[in-house]
């Protein structure tokens, strides 16, 4: 049995493999917080179709790949409930619920969801995806997550949550629902390849967890780095500048770092050799990956036999919120 620890919820919309930018960004965070909290991770499913609901195929064989990704990095599903969202109705009712404590404008004026509809280029935004934050809201308050893993970029979302919670605890009954906090995450949010502030597989500028070594290769080979840096022994820029902020990332050796950012600074080192040093860094760290990876997306019985048991401690965990939720509301009938 799981010892009584605070819930945590944390989660990734399936709609492709997961890259270098997750795992700096999140998945090693998890790995830690599993060892400390009751961690529930969702596979968000059915937030994913708010934006992909033309093709609801490629996001349910996400989910076996965003799976074997968590796998391979080492989150563990003996410490870790792993769950699909869609499988847990009460979510999608109590997300029903909060929408009445919630006004348009409010939905309207979220920083994030302003963003996303920015960076997706909507002809016409979906009604699911406008209310995006009311149905992250249900997520979190239907585990009672005492804290919730987010990069700045998300606390709009998050404050969102609290709103809600307050209110509903207001209205209806107070301390049914437990007011989330956030943990931000420590880690340097990696650009692309090619410079770009936000990874994305459609700009084609991630180097994914499952990753080919030929494929890895090319990418490093190409990557953005000091436009101005046109000769080796001009002074390079190392603040913006992709390789050096993967090296912060993924070298183990600091030191090593540091003299080749001097270095860099000052002029006489060639894009080349930090670019060389960044490929034999990438590769050493996807290749236990890549290989762990490769096993269990063969494995799919095994994997579904993972969300099977997840999705069933997952949504027991809901069903009991969902009977506070109601009775507060005086919609407990029979």
């Amino acid at each position: 049995m799981k010892k009584k620890l605070e819930n945590i919820l944390t989660g990734d919309r399936p709609t492709g493999p997961l890259h270098v930018g997750h795992y700096v960004g999140s998945l090693a965070n998890r790995v830690k917080l599993q060892e400390k909290y009751n961690q529930f991770v969702m596979i968000a499913d059915t937030q994913a179709l708010t934006d992909h609901y033309e093709n609801p195929k490629r996001v349910r064989e996400s989910v076996f790949q965003v799976l074997a990704d968590y796998l391979a990095v080492g989150i563990d599903p003996e410490k870790t409930t792993i769950f699909i969202q869609s499988e847990i109705p009460e979510i999608s009712e109590l997300a029903l619920y909060f929408m009445n404590l919630v006004t348009w404008n409010r939905l309207k004026h979220n920083p994030t969801v302003k963003a996303e509809i920015n960076l997706k280029k909507f002809e016409s935004v979906p009604a699911g995806f406008m209310v995006y934050p009311i149905s992250q809201a249900a997520d979190i308050t239907a585990f009672k997550a005492r804290y919730v893993p987010v990069g700045d970029d998300q606390l709009p979302m998050l404050e969102q949550t609290q709103e809600i919670v307050k209110k509903f605890n207001r209205l209806y009954k107070k301390d049914v629902l437990v007011y989330p906090e956030a943990i931000l995450s420590d880690y340097t949010r990696l650009p692309g390849t090619d410079g770009k502030e936000k990874m994305s597989k459609s700009l084609n500028n991630a180097i994914y967890l499952g990753e080919d070594e030929n494929s890895v290769t090319k990418k490093i080979k190409k990557m953005y780095t000091d436009p101005n840096h046109l000769r080796v022994e001009d002074p390079g820029e190392v603040k913006g500048n992709p390789v050096f902020t993967y090296l912060d990332a993924f070298d183990p050796d600091k030191q090593t770092v540091n003299d080749l950012k001097e270095h860099y600074k000052k002029g006489g080192l060639g894009d080349s050799v930090v670019k060389k040093r960044l490929l034999d860094v990438m590769q050493n760290f996807l290749k236990p990956i890549r290989e762990k990876r490769s096993k269990f997306i063969k494995n799919h019985d095994y994997l579904v036999d993972i969300l099977k048991k997840g999705t069933e401690i997952a949504r027991r965990q809901v069903q009991s919120t969902m009977r506070e939720v109601k009775e507060a509301m005086f919609l407990d009938y029979f």
